[in-house]
């Protein structure tokens, strides 16, 4: 038999195979894009150590999601925005380094921190977390209390030098 006959032979053979998989296969692919635009959050809590602050309401940690797993993220502080450290208006400029430095001096030897409430960020590679410190403060509230930032609920911000900062 020529070759070609067996390859089609076999072709025809699939179509019966092929026309009952491909519901099953659409399904779970339609499934998958579904999900994948989802939000998806972690109740944590995730035990992690401070490695440097970044500004008011960002710090960069070793995060420990599971036994002898260490991982390094940016975590933006859930519900607080900080004055900017790059913005043109040097008062903001300087409210922003009075920001970081407030949240440096409440990380600073804390040990061993929580991570809960833990979601996706707009910008990749950094998330979104409620932060406990060792003795159970949330820096996000001392920071609001102490007027170091503002409450942030993830929508636009102002951009004037008239806020205050």
């Amino acid at each position: 038999m020529d070759r070609r006959y067996i390859f089609l032979f076999m072709i025809y053979r699939l179509i019966p195979f092929l026309a009952a998989a491909l519901p099953v296969l659409l399904a779970a692919a339609s499934s998958h894009a579904s999900e994948s635009g989802r939000k998806i959050d972690i109740a944590g809590p995730v035990t992690a150590e401070v490695i440097r602050v970044i500004d008011g309401d960002t710090i960069l940690v070793a995060a420990k999601p599971w036994p002898q797993q260490t991982m390094e993220v940016y975590v933006r502080l859930r519900g607080i925005d900080a004055p900017e450290l790059k913005s043109a208006c040097s008062a903001t400029r300087d409210a922003g380094r009075q920001a970081r430095e407030a949240l440096n001096s409440l990380t600073v030897g804390q040990g061993p921190i929580q991570l809960t409430h833990i979601s996706g960020d707009k910008y990749f590679g950094r998330v979104v977390a409620d932060m406990h410190l060792s003795d159970g403060r949330n820096p996000a509230q001392e920071m609001l209390s102490a007027g170091y930032v503002t409450p942030y609920d993830g929508g636009g911000k102002p951009k004037t030098c008239s806020n205050g900062w």
